[in-house]
C-alpha cells in the first residue's frame, strides 16, 4: 500500500461529502463504541486490567531485545523457524522465497494489517502466485482494489448493494439482497480456497515470548483454517507484539476483545505454537514466525514516541476520536488510521509527508480515555506537532515556514508579561475595529482566514481580563456582561 499522508487535507474534504460514508460513520459510535463501554463496565477490575496492561507492555518495549531474543528461542525449541526483518521489503522476500522453494501458487491470508503494510499481496502477485484474504472485510477490500476503512471493520464504508454487485461482478455470484446470502456466497468462495492452498500466512495479535505461541483473535474462524489447513504457516508480526507469558496472554485477550467489539470474549481464539507434531490430526509441517521492524526502531529509540508501541490494535481510539468519526480511515492516507495512526503512521512513512495527520485531532484525550493499555495519544501528538514546527529532534521534517514560526514567537512574547499582553489586546482590539462590520468579521487576513472560510468571527467587546479580574477577592462579574 503507497502512503498517501500527503493527502489528507483533500481526503478528508471527499469523505465529509460523501453522505454514505457519513452514515456509515455514524454507527461507530452506537457499535463499537457502546459495546466497549457496556462491555469496560461490566469488568469488575477493569482500570486495574488497564493499568496492569500498561505495566507490562512499557516493561517489554523497555527490554525488548531481551523479550525478543525469549521469543526466538521458543519459537525454535517447538521446531519454528525465526526471521528478523529489518524492512518491509526483506519480509516479502523471505515469505516469497519460502514460498518459491515449495512451488506453492495459492497462499490464503487472515488477520494481517501488516502484510498491507508490506505491500506483500502485490509482492506474491509479482511473483505469480495468488494471494487471498480470507477475513470476510478484507476478502471484499480485495476483490474491491480498495483499502481497509477501519481497523476491525475494513469494509465498513461498502453497503450491501455494493458488495452485492461486487460479489456478481467478480465471482459470478447472484444478485443477493441479503446480508446472510453475502456471507454464505463468500464462505463457498473461501473454502475451496481453504482446500487447495500450500501456504497460509497470518498476522499475530501477541507473540508470546515464554512458550513461542502465536494468538489470534477472530469471529468468523479464518484464522484457525488458515493456520491448521495449509502445510505451510508463516506469521508475520511486528517486533512490538510480544508480551511475557501466558498468564499475560489472558489477560491481554480480556482488555483487546472487550475494546474491539465489546464482546467479553470473541467467538475464536486460536493459539499457535510450532509446526504440527507427530501425534497431532491438524497443523502445518512448516512455521515461520517473521518479526519486522520497518521503521518501529526508529519509534522506539524515540522517548517521547516509544508508548505508542504499546498499542493492541483493537481500533478504541478511532471509535471514540470525533475527527476518525467524521472523515474515516482513508483520510489517513495509510495502513494505520485514527489517532494512534496519527502518531505512527507518519514516523513510519515520512513525517514531512504525513505533517497533516498530528494535526487531526482536537485533543479532546477521548483516545486516551478509551485505550485499553492507557497510551498517552494527546502528549505525542502536541510532540509531533513541536517537532514539526521546531524541529529539535527531527530538524529535517521540520515544516513550519518563517512566518509561522516568526508568528509563534510574537504569540510567546506577548503573552510572557502583563505589560505585552495589554499591549497585545490593544492591538487586537484595533485590529478587530477595522476588519469587522456590524459586529462581525468576515474575512480575516492571511493565516487566520481558516477561522472566517465557514462561519462569520464575532467581535470581542471586552477582553476576557477585564471580565474576570484576578485576585482572590475579586467577585466573578455576571456571564452576559460583553
Amino acid at each position: 500500500m503507497q502512503p498517501r499522508t500527503t493527502q489528507f487535507r483533500q481526503n478528508s474534504a471527499s469523505a465529509l461529502a460523501d453522505e454514505r460514508i457519513q452514515r456509515n460513520l455514524a454507527g461507530l459510535y452506537s457499535g463499537f463504541h457502546s459495546a466497549r463501554i457496556d462491555a469496560s463496565s461490566a469488568t469488575a477490575d477493569w482500570e486495574s486490567l488497564r493499568a496492569r496492561g500498561h505495566e507490562i507492555k512499557s516493561h517489554v518495549i523497555e527490554n525488548l531485545d531481551y523479550y525478543l531474543n525469549t521469543l526466538a528461542d521458543s519459537v525454535e525449541r517447538a521446531g519454528g523457524h525465526v526471521f528478523f526483518a529489518k524492512d518491509a521489503e526483506d519480509a516479502s522476500s523471505y515469505v516469497v522465497e519460502v514460498a518459491s522453494k515449495r512451488g506453492i501458487d495459492l497462499v490464503i491470508k487472515s488477520k494481517s494489517m501488516l502484510s498491507e503494510e508490506m505491500g506483500l499481496n502485490e509482492r506474491l502477485e509479482a511473483e505469480g502466485m495468488e494471494p487471498v484474504e480470507t477475513d470476510l472485510g478484507e476478502y471484499i477490500i480485495q476483490l474491491a482494489g480498495d483499502t481497509p476503512f477501519h481497523i476491525i471493520a475494513p469494509a465498513i464504508h461498502k453497503s450491501r448493494e455494493e458488495v452485492s454487485d461486487l460479489f456478481t461482478e467478480r465471482l459470478g455470484a447472484p444478485r443477493y439482497e441479503d446480508i446472510e446470502d453475502l456471507t454464505k456466497e463468500a464462505r463457498r468462495q473461501l473454502r475451496q480456497k481453504f482446500l487447495a492452498a500450500g501456504m497460509g500466512i497470518s498476522g499475530a495479535n501477541f507473540l508470546v515470548a515464554e512458550t513461542g505461541t502465536v494468538a489470534l483473535v477472530t469471529n468468523e474462524g479464518n484464522g484457525r483454517m488458515v493456520t491448521s489447513m495449509p502445510k505451510v504457516h508463516i506469521a508475520i508480526a511486528g517486533m512490538e507484539k510480544v508480551v511475557p507469558s501466558i498468564e499475560d496472554l489472558a489477560m491481554f485477550l480480556r482488555l483487546l476483545i472487550r475494546s474491539a467489539t465489546g464482546q467479553m470474549l470473541s467467538s475464536y481464539v486460536t493459539a499457535v505454537t510450532g509446526p504440527r507434531l507427530h501425534d497431532e490430526e491438524d497443523g502445518p509441517e512448516e512455521f515461520h514466525l517473521v518479526i519486522v521492524d520497518n521503521g518501529r526502531s526508529r519509534i522506539l529509540a524515540d522517548e517521547h514516541l516509544r508508548e505508542s508501541l504499546l498499542c493492541l490494535r483493537c481500533g478504541a481510539c478511532m471509535n471514540a476520536c470525533p475527527v476518525y468519526r467524521k472523515v474515516g480511515g482513508h483520510a489517513y492516507g495509510w495502513v494505520y488510521p485514527g489517532p494512534i495512526g496519527a502518531i505512527v503512521s507518519p514516523m513510519l512513512t515520512g513525517l514531512s509527508d504525513g505533517k497533516d495527520l498530528p494535526y487531526a485531532s482536537t485533543l479532546c484525550g477521548a483516545c486516551k480515555e478509551a485505550c485499553p493499555v492507557k497510551i498517552d495519544m494527546p502528549r505525542m501528538l502536541l510532540y509531533l506537532r513541536k517537532e514539526l514546527t521546531q524541529g529539535d529532534s527531527y530538524p529535517e521534517h521540520r515544516s513550519a515556514d518563517a512566518a509561522e514560526r516568526l508568528a509563534v514567537k510574537g504569540w510567546r512574547a506577548s503573552a510572557s508579561s502583563d505589560a505585552a499582553m495589554r499591549a497585545t489586546n490593544l492591538a487586537a482590539r484595533l485590529g478587530q475595529a477595522l476588519l469587522s462590520r456590524g459586529g462581525e468579521i468576515s474575512k480575516m487576513p492571511g493565516p487566520l482566514s481558516g477561522w472566517t472560510d465557514h462561519r462569520e468571527f464575532p467581535r470581542a467587546q471586552k477582553p476576557f481580563r477585564s471580565r474576570w479580574p484576578l485576585g482572590d477577592d475579586a467577585a466573578r462579574r455576571p456571564r452576559d456582561e460583553r
